[in-house]
């Protein structure tokens, strides 16, 4: 399957969702029960700026359905979770795609949970960048926000105490990151096959662990991580009209810090990791990146329900003008409105501005 990196144009981009959820419950006695639930949506997109290539669109029209699938057994001490995804793309074919986001089995036992099959885990606390969320791959075919993530092949050992909570994970197959195709919008160049730092390429097995806990209003954890780079570094090759990025994955090693204090309406955030390894072959970098910033919220804006939440966020990565992300000196400057209705409605904006731009 062909595929192309996408770049981000300096117009605007609109979207807008219409989404409908549904659910359905059974209980069939005391020792099981089923749920049922999901979301469709239909989502249109329009791009300020003319594409690059004209098999490109200025706008597009898709379709996605998100299903989840519940049951569990003995009095909830086990259960299993299906979560597939389907998305139909009126104008790339690589962005119509399936996925089994999640489908895994629970067991809660005395004093410790057990997690097997495909999970979506989610790691930091910060708006703009997720710096130490790196156990799922991005489905960046999706949107190329890093926020879509595919399904991750693991076992999890949680063992909560007083003392914390140990998170320990093997991550037993890797997943390439997904594209736009060169009909999609961010499109425009052929993206090859990945090629892999280990020998036993998508085989390789990964592991990682966290331990989290809080401090008074206070809460950290720390993570780390061992094995193939989620993010990809990309190569080119060939000439005008035949020109093709293959992605690199190497082996990395990545330990990372994230701590959220909640202070009355003062959410402080910070997030850092420190990653060995990461390069192409003999060119293997050991860097630190950072984001930190904070989220104050006006409750009952105006004398309504409606929340307004103001963001701002810096970014430093000691990399500077080598680094793989375009956040290698940053500020993030957002807003979050949320109407605290059933259906949960909220709206997120934000700016990101770079230093060197001034």
């Amino acid at each position: 399957m062909k595929n192309s990196l996408w770049s981000l144009p300096r117009g605007l981009v609109l979207g807008l969702a219409l989404v409908g959820a549904f659910s359905i419950s059974a209980q069939g006695n005391e020792a099981w029960g089923i749920d049922l639930r999901g979301q469709a949506s239909l989502e249109g997109r329009w791009f300020s700026q003319d594409p690059l290539s004209p098999d490109q669109h200025s706008e597009n029209l898709s379709f996605s359905i998100a299903p989840e699938f519940y049951q569990d057994w003995m009095g909830g001490d086990f259960s299993l979770t299906l979560s597939p995804f389907l998305r139909l793309d009126a104008g790339d074919d690589e962005r119509t795609h399936a996925d089994l986001r999640e489908a895994f089995f629970l067991y809660y036992g005395y004093a410790f949970e057990i997690r097997a099959g495909l999970r979506q885990v989610f790691w930091g606390v910060a708006e703009s960048q997720h710096l130490v969320d790196i156990i799922n791959q991005t489905d960046q075919v999706e949107n190329p926000d890093g926020e879509d993530k595919l399904g991750q092949p693991m076992v999890e050992l949680t063992i909560p105490s007083s003392y914390g909570t140990l998170e320990l994970s093997l991550l037993p197959g890797f997943r390439e990151r997904t594209f736009a195709g060169v009909e999609g919008r961010f499109g425009g160049v052929e993206v090859e096959d990945g090629t892999y730092e280990s020998d036993a390429e998508e085989w390789r097995l990964d592991w990682a662990a966290r331990w989290s806990h809080f401090l008074g209003p206070m809460d950290f954890g720390v993570t780390h991580f061992q094995g193939t780079s989620r993010e990809p570094l990309l190569s080119g090759s060939g000439g005008p009209g035949d020109f093709k990025l293959t992605p690199y994955y190497p082996v990395i090693d990545q330990t990372g810090v994230d701590v959220q204090a909640t202070l009355g309406g003062w959410l402080l955030k910070f997030e850092g990791i420190r990653r060995a390894g990461f390069g192409q072959p003999g060119a293997e970098q050991t860097y630190t990146a950072v984001v930190g910033g904070f989220e104050y919220t006006l409750i009952g804006l105006g004398g309504t329900v409606y929340d307004l939440g103001l963001i701002s966020e810096v970014h430093y990565d000691d990399r500077g003008d080598n680094a793989t992300t375009p956040f290698e000196e940053d500020l993030f400057l957002g807003a979050r409105l949320v109407l605290n209705d059933v259906q949960s409605t909220e709206c997120l904006a934000g700016v990101i501005i770079d230093a060197d731009s001034r």
